[in-house]
């Protein structure tokens, strides 16, 4: 991991942490849930609150302003419209992208779920999709989320991610290391 990225990903955590344990405390973590599902949604759809989160040409002031506005209007947990704020007054909230992931994973965790990433070359049916989600329980021993994506350059297979384990078997992947074997030769 990059620097920035591993110092993004050591404030997210953080304030991961001290969200789902106020959260937790408050007996609201449906709520918290609630409010990443929205937050994140909200993300997605709208370039402007991305514009948002991470402009440096906006002060302090008008981030909280704006994000505040946001949350109360979507009507987001207290514990979350809080840290936004002060999010914002800290000029952290470039981190809200993956203070989210970390906040589901702990809602996982806390629920003995685990979440996998799994990127096919076509869409999985549902009968794969079910036969591929019991596999992966066996395997990790916990309920397993899966985040299904297509990526049509895998050729065939999948490219499964759960935790820090990565499992690759996709035709692109064999390609490319027989093509390295084919290099050692000639």
């Amino acid at each position: 991991m990059s620097e920035p990225a591993s110092i993004s990903a050591g404030i997210a955590q953080r304030y991961a942490a001290a969200i789902f344990e106020i959260a937790k405390e408050r007996k609201n973590l449906s709520g918290l849930e609630t409010s990443i599902n929205d937050l994140e949604a909200a993300l997605n759809e709208s370039a402007d609150l991305r514009g948002v989160i991470s402009s440096p040409l906006l002060s302090r002031a008008e981030q909280e302003a704006a994000i505040s506005a946001v949350a109360k209007k979507m009507k987001l947990a207290g514990v979350m419209q809080n840290a936004l704020a002060l999010m914002a007054q800290k000029r952290r909230l470039f981190v809200v992208p993956a203070l989210l992931r970390a906040l589901r994973d702990q809602l996982a965790d806390e629920r003995g779920e685990i979440t996998a990433d799994v990127t096919t070359a076509q869409p999985l049916t549902d009968a794969q999709s079910k036969k591929l989600a019991e596999t992966l329980t066996k395997r990790v021993g916990k309920a397993v989320t899966m985040n299904t994506a297509v990526d049509e350059s895998l050729i065939g297979g999948l490219v499964v991610k759960v935790g820090s384990k990565m499992i690759d078997t996709s035709i692109r992947s064999k390609l490319a290391s027989l093509q390295n074997v084919m290099k050692e030769v000639g």
